[in-house]
């Protein structure tokens, strides 16, 4: 199936809004489907992620210059003006004119085109006011900061009040960011000398942590199974919790591994891990992985986590990465931002409930470590807090790391895009009573 990347990004974007599917996997299924070479799958990639990243930012530009709002276009039409404005505006490579005529075609291939001519005449007045765009209203506010960074404005808030509006800004504009991508050398197999001869650079401060080489060379590493992909906040979470070879581990919700590998890779392959997750076709990948890594020590087992008490076994260690938000992790996927605040709101139980079920299986003076890769304090302290308050054989444990953050005294931590170049990552070690 033939395909231009504009018709690539299109695509994605329409199934993503209409399907409510993530647009990393969209873009997966469409870019193979289209049979796009590596340059043209690239370009599709930042053509659909920077609409995301720049959804409220690309809408106010079209309402300043269309007669008819963006509240009352039809989701076809205004999905190629985004696209549209966002190349005018921040791919410089991309001649305007091929942009302003492809966006008239795509209205013509896609069924709108008593629309083309508005989208021609909003395109030229944007594109002829580039260098003297109107100015967003509203400067010092969260309100601007909701319309700049194209985050909603209830998540922007809720960070102004957490950080202030410096550092909220700061963070917002961390997540715009695209991150390179980062793995953890698989030690069982080759250290970082080895790695580093193949184009990887090394974490400025995190061992065993790489940043993969662009193209075929970063794939190849851990195809052969001499690293694999995770981003340095979670394997951070894992050395907070300090598994030692010997050591019995649960991983209570362990799909897609990366925590159960940083373990194995601790452990030496020495000792037990138990992998659980709540659908077997998960660990399946997980096992998959785990045997192109070289790991024994795992194994796998289909369990609710807040049933794991069922699993009649104490660990040493416990890792419970519960589900979240996933709200730390913009960066990474731009479209998860636009969750519906209401919907977030039952996870804390679920979460809690996790961490009630699985704390059963802690031997006493044994870890449980708490992680999510949200930075909302309703997922994060605010369920460790109620946990420990019912809970009063457990308490926090501190710990150090290396780098910047050091010693941990209060046992909770939590990572920042902008300060840590890291995804947004909580982390709670608590020890059970002897």
């Amino acid at each position: 199936m033939e395909m231009s990347t504009r018709e690539a990004a299109l695509c994605a974007l329409e199934r993503s809004r209409r399907d409510g599917a993530w647009s990393d996997a969209v873009l997966d299924s469409i870019i193979r489907r289209a049979g796009l070479d590596k340059r043209d799958a690239a370009l599709t990639s930042r053509l659909c992620y920077g609409v995301q990243q720049n959804q409220s930012l690309c809408d106010f530009y079209i309402n300043a210059y269309s007669s008819t709002r963006t509240a009352r276009m039809e989701p076809k039409v205004l999905d190629i003006l985004r696209l549209s404005v966002y190349a005018i505006l921040f791919l410089d490579r991309i001649p305007i004119r091929a942009t302003i005529f492809e966006a008239v075609e795509l209205c013509k291939k896609n069924g709108v085109s008593r629309a083309s001519g508005l989208v021609n005449a909003v395109l030229r007045r944007i594109a002829e006011n580039r260098d003297s765009l109107p100015e967003i209203p509203g400067k010092g506010t969260a309100e601007y900061l909701s319309t700049l960074y194209s985050h909603p404005l209830w998540l922007v808030k809720s960070f102004v009040d957490r950080l202030g509006y410096d550092a909220c800004e700061a963070l917002l504009k961390a997540n715009n960011d695209t991150p390179g991508i980062w793995a953890q050398v698989n030690t069982l197999k080759t250290d970082m000398d080895a790695l580093m001869k193949d184009g990887a650079e090394m974490h400025p401060w995190l061992p065993d942590c790489i940043l993969l080489p662009d193209g075929a060379d970063g794939m190849r590493v851990v195809y052969e199974g001499l690293a694999y992909v995770q981003d340095p906040a979670a394997r951070i979470a894992v050395l907070a919790a300090a598994p030692k070879p010997g050591m019995s581990v649960l991983d209570a919700c362990a799909a897609p591994g990366g925590k159960s590998f940083a373990s194995a890779m601790l452990m030496k392959d020495k000792g037990s891990i138990l992998s659980c997750d709540l659908h077997d076709k998960k660990l399946g990948r997980l096992r998959t992985q785990a045997q192109r890594l070289g790991v024994g020590c795992i194994e796998t087992r289909a369990i609710d986590a807040r049933k794991a008490a069922s699993l009649g076994m104490v660990f040493d260690l416990v890792l419970a990465d519960v589900p979240c938000s996933g709200l730390g992790v913009i960066r990474k996927k731009p479209d998860i931002r636009y969750k519906d605040e209401k919907e977030l709101a039952g996870l804390p139980e679920i979460q809690l409930d996790i961490l009630r079920g699985v704390s059963k299986c802690v031997k006493p003076g044994g870890v449980l470590l708490y992680s999510t890769c949200t930075l909302m304090e309703a997922e994060n302290e605010a369920v460790c807090t109620q946990f420990l308050r019912e809970n009063q054989d457990f308490s926090t444990d501190s710990f150090e790391l290396s780098g910047p953050i050091g010693k941990v005294e209060s046992g909770m931590l939590t990572m920042w895009p902008h300060i840590h170049d890291t995804d947004g990552f909580f982390v709670c070690k608590m020890r059970r009573s002897i």
